[in-house]
């Protein structure tokens, strides 16, 4: 029998639309005897005792509240003992080869910290949901390719490539940098949305890399499920990590140097959710990101500028730059 590289953690919270399927879709792929672990965050609506009914090898976590995205995930990276850890929304289906494509870009590149897999829309298995993530100096976070079309001629999104860090919808994470005090776990002050960015983000700091696999193939419902790409409680959420996100791993050199983008950007944000009915919550949350920025716990988190580290302080801030010409492709 093949020694086991992955364990698959799937956060759960009234998952029972889509569990099932997910679960039955990594059972069926080329990796028999893989690990799962499904961390469940007080869901009451029957997905939980599914699992235990029909999915008996999944190793369970039960909390007791909904204790976020973060938290979840970290439960279930604590919990793994193999190499790699694989984190999955529970709203996916894996693809034939997925686990085995992942960890095949793992093994050939000991630098690299995370790789992330192709999420394809659910509902049209054709148009691209998140091709890897990018992040600017405008303090936006975007999903490479969404939205477009991966039977377009010469369609970039069928070779891999690196990026700024992957999406931890569907992703592939190096087990031991979580024990590594230097790149961590998931920081739980962001309870859910730009973690992933943010973890990428400090393993860029440290010399490591994240790639994008263009054959490890995952069909997401996403927001075309719960019909609500925008809405109050993400609207503020995010507002407020995508300033915790620029403060914590910026030095203050580089926040300066960004402030005229970082500023333009919030700006055009908040006349975008004026626009859709959120900008109160958007303000709100720049205001609540700038309190935890301040807050003990947000400057406990706040990664320390060294010297050595200069050069890769160069090389992203060249990126955060670039990145800001790739916005919609």
């Amino acid at each position: 029998m093949a020694v086991c590289k992955s364990t698959i953690v799937i956060p759960n919270y009234n998952g029972i639309k889509y569990i099932e399927a997910c679960l039955e879709s990594i059972y069926s792929g080329t990796e028999k005897d893989i690990e799962i672990i499904v961390v469940d965050n007080a869901s009451s609506d029957g997905s939980l005792e599914l699992i235990k009914e029909k999915f008996p090898k999944v190793h369970l976590i039960e909390n007791s509240e909904n204790t976020g995205f973060c938290r979840a995930v970290n439960q279930g990276i604590l919990a793994s003992k193999t190499p790699y850890v694989i984190l999955l929304n529970n709203d996916t289906r894996a693809g034939l080869s997925f686990v085995h494509e992942l960890e095949k870009a793992m093994d050939g590149n000991t630098r690299l910290f995370s790789a992330s897999a192709r999420m394809m829309s659910l509902y049209d298995k054709d148009i691209i949901d998140d091709a890897g993530d990018f992040y600017c100096a405008l303090g936006w976070a975007f999903a490479r390719g969404k939205g477009k079309s991966i039977n377009s001629p010469n369609s970039k999104y069928n070779n891999d490539c690196n990026i700024f860090a992957a999406c931890a919808g569907a992703a592939i994470y190096r087990r031991e940098l979580f024990d590594d005090d230097n790149v961590g776990l998931f920081d739980e002050n962001h309870f859910a949305y730009f973690e992933d960015i943010d973890i990428g983000y400090r393993a860029r700091l440290h010399g490591y890399e994240n790639r994008y696999v263009a054959n490890a193939i995952v069909y997401h419902a996403g927001s075309a499920a719960s019909g609500s790409r925008y809405n109050a409680f993400k609207t503020k959420l995010a507002s407020r990590n995508s300033v915790y996100l620029a403060y914590k791993n910026m030095p203050l050199l580089q926040i300066v140097l960004n402030s005229p983008f970082l500023l333009a950007g919030f700006l055009v944000k908040t006349v975008f959710f004026i626009k859709k009915g959120f900008g109160k919550e958007y303000i709100g949350g720049l205001a609540d990101g700038i309190k935890l920025c301040a807050s003990e716990s947000g400057r406990r988190h706040k990664q320390h500028f060294e010297i050595k580290s200069f050069s890769r302080y160069v090389k992203i801030q060249m990126m955060l730059w670039r990145n800001m010409l790739l916005l919609g492709r």
